[in-house]
């Protein structure tokens, strides 16, 4: 990566990295434009470089954040040597109910939107390897299992999807009940989508 390529990497870092400190803290209808190139310390003109306005860079944050998630699950996955893709599919769920319970600044900002970091901007966001996109991954886990599954990609959509939308009201309001008691529930959920989607 050149000067100026890095130059411009470091000043769409600190928008992104500043934006998500002030929609964390302030919220997003109480931040301005004019509130995060001042704190990240760069033009009104850089921002508009990269973003359209703040709810465009409120969806590419999301993007980002839930790619990087995906990004270190998938790393997790790899120290852990597991070989079973519903063992796979198993972890990186916990991984990300983990760092999301840990994390509630995090999974309020995502909302439920987890989805976002494998599809909606999966491929125009990069993450700490620039040529890393999980759904890739993930069919590279795939093509490994033992079972032959219809329509991958709604597959793992239905998993996240299911994943995001309960662990938000199982974390932060422990309804219906707590994330612990809800969990075996889910992976028994997430074990049943996998058989309603394997080839006979």
């Amino acid at each position: 990566m050149g000067k100026l390529e890095l130059n411009k990497k470091r000043k769409k870092d600190a928008l992104f990295n500043t934006a998500f400190e002030l929609f964390t803290t302030k919220g997003l209808n109480k931040t301005t434009i004019s509130d995060i190139v001042e704190k990240a310390g760069v033009a009104k003109g850089t921002f508009y470089l990269y973003f359209k306005d703040k709810y465009d860079i409120r969806n590419k944050l999301i993007s980002h954040k839930t790619g990087l998630l995906f990004f270190d699950a998938h790393e997790a996955l790899l120290k852990a040597g597991l070989t079973g893709f519903e063992e796979q599919i198993a972890f990186i769920a916990d991984y990300i109910l983990d760092r999301l319970e840990q994390d509630h600044s995090l999974l309020l900002f995502i909302s439920k939107n987890l989805s976002w970091g494998v599809f909606k901007g999966a491929m125009e966001e990069k993450v700490p390897d620039e040529d890393y996109h999980f759904y890739q991954s993930y069919l590279q886990l795939l093509s490994m299992s033992d079972h032959t599954y219809r329509n991958p990609e709604l597959m793992l959509f239905t998993i996240i999807e299911l994943v995001g939308s309960t662990c938000y009201s199982c974390i932060l309001y422990e309804q219906p009940v707590p994330l612990k008691e809800y969990r075996p529930y889910l992976h028994k959920s997430i074990d049943g989508i996998l058989l309603s989607f394997r080839e006979a």
